[in-house]
Protein backbone atom coordinates (compact mmCIF):
# COMPACT_ATOMS: atom_id res chain seq x y z
CA UNK A 1 0.00 0.00 0.00
CA UNK A 2 1.58 3.07 -0.69
CA UNK A 3 1.65 5.88 1.61
CA UNK A 4 -1.03 7.89 -0.44
CA UNK A 5 -3.43 5.02 -0.30
CA UNK A 6 -2.29 5.32 3.25
CA UNK A 7 -3.45 8.87 4.01
CA UNK A 8 -6.83 8.18 1.90
CA UNK A 9 -8.25 5.49 3.92
CA UNK A 10 -6.85 7.13 7.07
CA UNK A 11 -9.38 10.26 5.40
CA UNK A 12 -11.54 8.03 5.26
CA UNK A 13 -11.48 6.39 8.67
CA UNK A 14 -12.34 10.05 9.99
CA UNK A 15 -15.37 10.19 7.39
CA UNK A 16 -16.96 6.69 8.42
CA UNK A 17 -16.52 8.07 12.22
CA UNK A 18 -18.24 11.51 11.56
CA UNK A 19 -21.28 10.87 9.71
CA UNK A 20 -22.95 9.00 12.23
CA UNK A 21 -22.79 11.22 15.33
CA UNK A 22 -24.96 13.82 13.84
CA UNK A 23 -27.82 11.71 14.16
CA UNK A 24 -26.60 8.69 16.85
CA UNK A 25 -25.01 8.76 19.98
CA UNK A 26 -21.55 6.31 20.17
CA UNK A 27 -20.89 4.06 22.47
CA UNK A 28 -17.57 3.34 23.79
CA UNK A 29 -16.11 0.04 23.77
CA UNK A 30 -12.77 -0.04 23.96
CA UNK A 31 -10.73 -1.21 20.37
CA UNK A 32 -14.74 -0.58 18.72
CA UNK A 33 -17.21 2.21 18.59
CA UNK A 34 -21.36 1.35 18.37
CA UNK A 35 -23.37 3.99 16.72
CA UNK A 36 -26.62 4.10 18.21
CA UNK A 37 -29.32 6.12 16.16
CA UNK A 38 -31.49 8.88 18.30
CA UNK A 39 -34.63 8.42 17.30
CA UNK A 40 -36.30 6.32 14.46
CA UNK A 41 -34.43 5.79 11.13
CA UNK A 42 -31.57 3.74 9.68
CA UNK A 43 -30.14 1.47 12.33
CA UNK A 44 -26.16 1.88 12.56
CA UNK A 45 -23.35 -0.25 13.32
CA UNK A 46 -20.30 -0.77 15.35
CA UNK A 47 -16.81 0.44 13.79
CA UNK A 48 -13.17 0.43 14.94
CA UNK A 49 -12.54 3.40 17.35
CA UNK A 50 -10.93 5.99 15.84
CA UNK A 51 -7.49 6.77 16.68
CA UNK A 52 -7.49 3.77 19.10
CA UNK A 53 -4.27 2.80 20.12
CA UNK A 54 -4.01 -0.10 22.08
CA UNK A 55 -4.94 -3.81 21.78
CA UNK A 56 -6.60 -4.77 18.34
CA UNK A 57 -10.19 -6.15 18.84
CA UNK A 58 -10.63 -9.69 20.54
CA UNK A 59 -13.67 -11.60 19.80
CA UNK A 60 -14.58 -10.73 23.63
CA UNK A 61 -14.89 -7.18 22.65
CA UNK A 62 -17.01 -8.15 19.73
CA UNK A 63 -19.02 -10.12 22.44
CA UNK A 64 -19.50 -6.92 24.55
CA UNK A 65 -20.80 -5.50 21.26
CA UNK A 66 -23.41 -7.97 19.96
CA UNK A 67 -24.75 -8.21 23.45
CA UNK A 68 -25.34 -4.19 23.29
CA UNK A 69 -26.80 -4.55 20.10
CA UNK A 70 -29.30 -7.48 21.40
CA UNK A 71 -30.18 -5.56 24.31
CA UNK A 72 -30.63 -2.46 21.77
CA UNK A 73 -32.60 -4.51 19.58
CA UNK A 74 -30.75 -3.39 16.55
CA UNK A 75 -28.88 -5.54 14.13
CA UNK A 76 -25.86 -7.07 15.11
CA UNK A 77 -23.68 -5.48 12.34
CA UNK A 78 -20.03 -4.04 11.94
CA UNK A 79 -18.39 -2.33 9.27
CA UNK A 80 -14.68 -1.66 9.03
CA UNK A 81 -11.78 -1.73 5.92
CA UNK A 82 -9.58 -4.63 6.46
CA UNK A 83 -6.54 -2.55 4.70
CA UNK A 84 -6.89 -0.08 8.29
CA UNK A 85 -8.17 -2.61 11.10
CA UNK A 86 -6.77 -5.67 9.73
CA UNK A 87 -6.98 -8.18 12.49
CA UNK A 88 -10.72 -6.97 13.02
CA UNK A 89 -12.32 -9.71 10.43
CA UNK A 90 -10.99 -12.79 12.06
CA UNK A 91 -12.22 -11.37 15.84
CA UNK A 92 -15.84 -11.05 14.13
CA UNK A 93 -15.59 -14.69 12.19
CA UNK A 94 -14.63 -16.05 15.46
CA UNK A 95 -17.99 -15.22 17.28
CA UNK A 96 -20.16 -16.58 14.36
CA UNK A 97 -20.90 -13.65 12.25
CA UNK A 98 -21.30 -13.32 8.14
CA UNK A 99 -18.68 -11.52 6.54
CA UNK A 100 -19.08 -9.66 3.06
CA UNK A 101 -16.50 -7.54 1.40
CA UNK A 102 -17.16 -5.14 -1.53
CA UNK A 103 -15.24 -3.33 -3.69
CA UNK A 104 -13.86 0.38 -1.80
CA UNK A 105 -14.01 3.05 -4.91
CA UNK A 106 -11.90 6.61 -4.86
CA UNK A 107 -13.13 9.24 -7.69
CA UNK A 108 -9.59 10.22 -9.93
CA UNK A 109 -8.88 14.01 -10.08
CA UNK A 110 -8.91 13.19 -13.54
CA UNK A 111 -12.46 11.45 -13.47
CA UNK A 112 -16.37 12.46 -14.34
CA UNK A 113 -16.00 11.24 -17.62
CA UNK A 114 -19.94 10.63 -18.28
CA UNK A 115 -21.33 13.48 -19.72
CA UNK A 116 -24.50 15.56 -17.84
CA UNK A 117 -27.67 13.39 -18.46
CA UNK A 118 -30.51 15.00 -19.28
CA UNK A 119 -32.83 13.15 -16.91
CA UNK A 120 -30.71 13.79 -14.08
CA UNK A 121 -31.03 16.38 -12.11
CA UNK A 122 -30.51 17.44 -8.07
CA UNK A 123 -33.16 17.25 -6.00
CA UNK A 124 -34.37 20.68 -3.45
CA UNK A 125 -36.04 19.39 -0.56
CA UNK A 126 -39.62 20.63 -1.60
CA UNK A 127 -38.47 18.73 -5.16
CA UNK A 128 -41.99 16.17 -5.83
CA UNK A 129 -39.46 13.45 -7.13
CA UNK A 130 -38.10 13.22 -3.58
CA UNK A 131 -40.58 10.32 -2.21
CA UNK A 132 -39.57 8.30 -5.38
CA UNK A 133 -35.88 9.25 -4.97
CA UNK A 134 -35.76 7.27 -1.62
CA UNK A 135 -38.13 4.70 -2.53
CA UNK A 136 -35.86 3.79 -5.84
CA UNK A 137 -33.21 2.21 -3.99
CA UNK A 138 -35.52 -0.33 -2.12
CA UNK A 139 -36.34 -1.67 -4.78
CA UNK A 140 -33.07 -2.04 -6.41
CA UNK A 141 -31.40 -3.72 -3.22
CA UNK A 142 -34.19 -6.06 -2.94
CA UNK A 143 -33.35 -7.28 -6.58
CA UNK A 144 -29.20 -7.25 -6.58
CA UNK A 145 -27.20 -6.94 -9.72
CA UNK A 146 -27.19 -5.71 -13.30
CA UNK A 147 -29.97 -7.32 -15.28
CA UNK A 148 -32.90 -5.96 -16.27
CA UNK A 149 -35.77 -6.90 -13.66
CA UNK A 150 -39.53 -7.03 -13.38
CA UNK A 151 -40.36 -4.24 -10.50
CA UNK A 152 -41.37 -1.22 -12.47
CA UNK A 153 -43.49 2.15 -11.49
CA UNK A 154 -46.43 0.41 -10.29
CA UNK A 155 -43.84 -1.54 -7.39
CA UNK A 156 -42.27 1.91 -6.87
CA UNK A 157 -45.88 4.02 -6.43
CA UNK A 158 -46.54 1.03 -3.31
CA UNK A 159 -42.92 1.45 -1.94
CA UNK A 160 -43.81 5.05 -2.00
CA UNK A 161 -46.97 5.02 -0.04
CA UNK A 162 -45.02 3.01 2.65
CA UNK A 163 -42.49 5.59 3.07
CA UNK A 164 -44.86 8.43 3.29
CA UNK A 165 -46.70 6.28 5.83
CA UNK A 166 -43.87 5.72 7.91
CA UNK A 167 -44.07 7.06 11.50
CA UNK A 168 -40.61 7.90 11.41
CA UNK A 169 -41.11 10.82 8.42
CA UNK A 170 -38.04 8.86 6.12
CA UNK A 171 -38.96 11.65 3.62
CA UNK A 172 -39.19 14.35 5.74
CA UNK A 173 -35.80 13.39 7.38
CA UNK A 174 -33.87 13.51 4.23
CA UNK A 175 -35.74 17.10 3.43
CA UNK A 176 -34.38 18.66 6.22
CA UNK A 177 -31.16 16.68 5.59
CA UNK A 178 -31.11 18.71 2.54
CA UNK A 179 -31.75 22.52 3.63
CA UNK A 180 -29.34 21.45 6.33
CA UNK A 181 -26.55 20.82 3.54
CA UNK A 182 -25.71 17.46 4.87
CA UNK A 183 -27.17 15.71 2.44
CA UNK A 184 -27.50 15.89 -1.30
CA UNK A 185 -29.66 14.08 -3.33
CA UNK A 186 -29.90 13.50 -7.47
CA UNK A 187 -32.34 11.55 -9.76
CA UNK A 188 -33.58 10.27 -13.17
CA UNK A 189 -36.85 11.15 -13.29
CA UNK A 190 -38.87 10.77 -16.50
CA UNK A 191 -42.81 11.40 -17.24
CA UNK A 192 -42.92 12.21 -13.95
CA UNK A 193 -40.98 8.48 -12.80
CA UNK A 194 -38.17 8.06 -10.81
CA UNK A 195 -35.88 5.68 -12.56
CA UNK A 196 -33.02 6.64 -10.75
CA UNK A 197 -31.88 7.82 -7.52
CA UNK A 198 -28.51 8.26 -4.96
CA UNK A 199 -27.20 10.50 -2.52
CA UNK A 200 -23.96 11.54 -0.78
CA UNK A 201 -23.05 13.18 2.41
CA UNK A 202 -20.51 15.69 3.03
CA UNK A 203 -18.70 16.05 5.84
CA UNK A 204 -15.56 18.50 5.99
CA UNK A 205 -13.87 17.95 2.29
CA UNK A 206 -15.24 14.67 1.99
CA UNK A 207 -17.98 12.94 1.16
CA UNK A 208 -19.35 9.00 0.48
CA UNK A 209 -21.39 8.53 -2.69
CA UNK A 210 -24.45 6.56 -1.18
CA UNK A 211 -27.83 4.61 -1.58
CA UNK A 212 -27.19 5.27 -5.80
CA UNK A 213 -30.21 2.54 -7.07
CA UNK A 214 -32.08 2.19 -10.38
CA UNK A 215 -35.73 0.70 -10.65
CA UNK A 216 -34.98 -3.06 -12.25
CA UNK A 217 -37.29 -2.46 -15.42
CA UNK A 218 -35.05 0.63 -16.13
CA UNK A 219 -31.91 -0.91 -15.76
CA UNK A 220 -29.62 -1.28 -18.46
CA UNK A 221 -29.74 2.35 -19.31
CA UNK A 222 -27.23 4.16 -17.85
CA UNK A 223 -28.62 5.89 -15.32
CA UNK A 224 -26.50 4.89 -12.34
CA UNK A 225 -23.72 6.06 -14.37
CA UNK A 226 -25.18 9.43 -14.63
CA UNK A 227 -27.20 9.68 -11.27
CA UNK A 228 -23.13 8.84 -9.52
CA UNK A 229 -21.57 11.59 -12.27
CA UNK A 230 -23.71 14.28 -11.27
CA UNK A 231 -23.36 13.42 -7.31
CA UNK A 232 -19.37 13.63 -7.63
CA UNK A 233 -19.18 16.99 -10.24
CA UNK A 234 -21.87 18.63 -7.87
CA UNK A 235 -19.50 17.33 -4.54
CA UNK A 236 -16.21 18.65 -6.70
CA UNK A 237 -18.22 22.04 -7.88
CA UNK A 238 -18.45 22.77 -3.75
CA UNK A 239 -14.72 22.05 -3.02
CA UNK A 240 -14.83 18.42 -1.64
CA UNK A 241 -11.73 16.62 -2.32
CA UNK A 242 -12.16 13.16 -1.31
CA UNK A 243 -15.28 11.48 -3.05
CA UNK A 244 -15.36 7.86 -2.50
CA UNK A 245 -18.12 4.96 -2.91
CA UNK A 246 -18.71 1.15 -2.05
CA UNK A 247 -19.98 -0.86 -5.18
CA UNK A 248 -22.12 -3.89 -4.46
CA UNK A 249 -19.83 -6.48 -6.20
CA UNK A 250 -17.30 -6.26 -8.36
CA UNK A 251 -19.57 -5.68 -11.80
CA UNK A 252 -20.79 -3.09 -9.75
CA UNK A 253 -17.43 -1.35 -9.65
CA UNK A 254 -17.11 -1.72 -13.44
CA UNK A 255 -19.74 0.90 -13.57
CA UNK A 256 -18.54 3.12 -11.75
CA UNK A 257 -14.95 2.89 -13.39
CA UNK A 258 -16.76 4.75 -16.27
CA UNK A 259 -17.07 7.98 -14.05
CA UNK A 260 -13.53 7.59 -13.01
CA UNK A 261 -13.58 5.54 -9.85
CA UNK A 262 -11.06 3.43 -9.29
CA UNK A 263 -10.43 0.65 -6.23
CA UNK A 264 -8.27 1.60 -3.21
CA UNK A 265 -9.31 -0.88 -0.44
CA UNK A 266 -12.12 -3.05 0.63
CA UNK A 267 -15.43 -2.10 2.64
CA UNK A 268 -15.98 -5.40 5.62
CA UNK A 269 -19.19 -6.08 6.51
CA UNK A 270 -20.21 -8.24 9.86
CA UNK A 271 -23.85 -9.61 10.38
CA UNK A 272 -25.26 -11.98 12.29
CA UNK A 273 -26.98 -14.66 10.02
Amino acid sequence: MTSATTDILTRLERYYDAVPRSIARAEDFGPLTLFVRDGSGYPYYARPTLGWTGAPATADDVERVRARQRELDVPEAFEWVPETTPGLGGALEETGLALRERPLMLLEDDGLAAPPHPLVRLLAAEDPALPGALAVPHLAFADLGTAVGTAGPDELAAMIATLEADDGGSVERVAERILAGRSVVAAAVEDGVVLCAGQYLPVDTATEIVGVGTLPSARRRGLAVAVTAALAADARSRGIETVFLTATDDAVARIYARVGFRRIGTAMEAAAE
